[in-house]
């Protein structure tokens, strides 16, 4: 049950993330978009009230056009708030206005969106973009974890932000070898190493500390700091107390790792795997080493790429269905203006395009132009196929190198199959 509800956040961020990226291009000519906030706490007709106020205050408005069109989402707005008595649980976010389309085509297009958390402002806005930075911020890891990997050489430290690894920086120290120089006596060349090693300690203590402890909303999002490095070093390095006093009582555990360097921290992720169970990077990472030992395997049971992963859904055989968090494609129906040619195909939605900026060409059996019939998201898409055969559905971050080859590797759609089908 645990993991039903877990995968239908994911689907629900990703739908969320999808629909900010879809309204961030959406562009009107002045100030006739309207972004509205509305918190839990607000009544439903003091905000109608304003609308109503708002409304009249458009007579003010010199451009004829523009008044038409601020008017015209106002009303868009008003005839939707009677649906609501109150806000719901955790507030909603109004997006309506004159949005302009290819060429010179205009359309009112109005947006309703619960967020994943609370709203805690209200707003009225009118511009030539909507106002998206309130619920951009919900997109942020609420969990963060500091990274420390340190032997006596060298030292580097960043962040685990949910999926995402984040380098921050690194030290060299100046420890000298164990190897005396001649003419030192062993007892004041021991002591001066220890010197350095106790130098070096401190200033990676400091350093790494006062970058966790900048760390926004720091009590409430700061779970622990892992520490990774060859045995004593990081023993050392605990029981030394270099840490701030807030960070060292938050040390989640120490993990052997080979490396110190920037390399080191996806190395020091996998080896506290126990420790972060539960994490969705954790998590995905499992899932995507099963895939990826399936298929080097004579007989593994993966596939990859759109039509071998279509065709096992449709008969059934996914186990599990991966899906790159980056995948940008719609599935495409297409219909012939004047024959009865129909027809389906995939395409991929660049940065900063709509469907509307892909052209369909002409029917192959009469040259009359193809329209446009139906658009749906294929991830959308394929995760519907996956319900109707209790597949299982996993979208993977590129956050992580794994998560990364599912996108660049294998064009984002992968699968662990029940059995073996030769696709």
């Amino acid at each position: 049950m645990a993991e039903e509800v877990e995968m239908d956040d994911a689907r629900k961020r990703y739908e969320f993330k999808k629909t900010l990226e879809k309204l961030q291009l959406q562009q009107g000519d002045g100030t006739e978009l309207i972004t509205l906030y509305i918190p839990p706490d607000k009544q439903i007709y003091d905000v109608t009230n304003q609308l109503k106020d708002e409304f009249g205050q458009c007579a003010n408005i010199k451009s004829k056009q523009t008044k038409t069109n601020v008017q015209s989402a106002i009303s868009s707005i008003l005839s939707r708030l009677k649906y609501y008595k109150r806000p719901p649980e955790k507030g909603m976010a109004v997006f309506c206005g004159t949005v302009r389309l290819y060429g010179d085509r205009t359309d009112l297009q109005c947006t309703i969106i619960e967020p994943p958390e609370p709203l805690n402002l209200y707003m009225y806005r009118c511009s030539s973009n909507f106002e998206l930075e309130p619920l951009k911020q919900m997109l942020e890891e609420k969990t963060v974890y500091g990274l420390l990997v340190l032997d006596r050489r060298e030292a580097y430290w960043g962040f685990l932000r949910g999926n995402r690894i984040e380098p921050v920086g690194g030290a060299t120290s100046t420890v000298p070898g164990k190897q005396r120089k001649g003419g030192q006596s062993a007892q004041r060349f021991g002591r001066l190493r220890e010197i350095a090693i106790n130098e070096f300690y401190t200033k990676v203590g400091e350093r790494s500390s006062a970058i966790y402890l900048a760390e926004k909303d720091f009590f409430e999002r700061f779970k622990g700091v892992l520490i990774g490095g060859p045995s004593p070093t990081k023993e050392e390095f605990e029981a030394g107390n270099y840490l701030h006093h807030e960070i060292q009582k938050r040390i989640v555990g120490l993990f052997d790792v080979a490396y110190t360097n920037e390399d080191g921290l996806a190395e020091l992720v996998d080896a506290a795997q126990d420790a972060l169970k539960g994490m969705t990077v954790v998590k995905e990472k499992a899932f995507m080493d099963r895939f990826l030992k399936e298929l080097v395997k004579d007989d593994g049971l993966a596939a990859y790429g759109e039509e071998s992963i279509r065709h096992n859904l449709e008969i059934g055989a996914v186990d599990i269905l991966l899906l790159s968090g980056n995948l940008r494609k719609s599935r495409l129906r297409i219909k012939c203006q004047t024959c009865d040619y129909t027809t389906e195909k995939t395409v991929n939605i660049e940065a900063g395009k709509t469907v509307a900026d892909i052209t369909l060409g002409n029917c192959p059996k009469c040259t009359a132009p193809l329209v446009l019939e139906e658009e749906i998201d294929i991830i959308d898409e394929l995760t519907k196929l996956a319900d109707q055969s209790s597949s299982k559905v996993e979208i993977i971050s590129d956050d992580f190198e794994e998560g990364s080859i599912l996108f660049s590797a294998f064009g984002g759609i992968a699968a662990i199959l029940r059995y073996r089908t030769g696709y």
